[in-house]
């Protein structure tokens, strides 16, 4: 199975997805450098549905969120980690969004049964207004790209 797809791959998938009768599952992010935090997330929003699909953002996205000096790892090293995870399905890899409407567009193409977030997500409310969110995870603070560059 090809894990690893671009938005143009979206609708044929979803649609056999869907004749299949598989839910699925969307989360999205920029999982720069793999930690902890991350591996409970994901293994908790997989078990909310059949199919878990990462939106995974683009190296210009990452750079606007993060900052200058990030991604460590390029789009394409992220996904092939994230290929390897047995709780993600399909890594999305995404073109340079530029606003929320483009999200919500690419979340419209999915079509997902469920949002998976973490707490305190703060695009909880623009999630919402796609689909159904669900809240697998608390906040890891402990886990996070930025503290394990910090303690470098």
């Amino acid at each position: 199975m090809k894990k690893i797809i671009n938005v143009g791959e979206l609708k044929k998938l979803v649609k056999q997805l869907k004749t299949d009768d598989k839910s699925i599952v969307l989360v999205g992010g920029c999982f720069d450098i793999l930690h902890k935090g991350h591996l409970v997330f994901l293994a908790k929003a997989k078990k909310q549905g059949d199919v878990l699909f990462v939106a995974l953002e683009s190296d210009e996205n990452v750079q606007r969120l993060k900052g200058k000096e990030r991604p460590i790892n390029n789009q394409g090293e992220r996904a092939a980690n994230l290929s390897n995870l047995d709780s993600v399905d399909y890594i999305i890899l995404l073109p340079v969004l530029a606003s929320n409407t483009d999200y919500a567009d690419l979340t419209k193409k999915l079509s997902p049964d469920i949002i998976a977030i973490t707490e305190g997500d703060p695009k909880q409310a623009e999630k919402e207004s796609q689909g159904k969110v669900v809240v697998v995870t608390k906040h890891l603070a402990d886990f996070s790209t930025t503290k394990i560059l910090q303690n470098l």
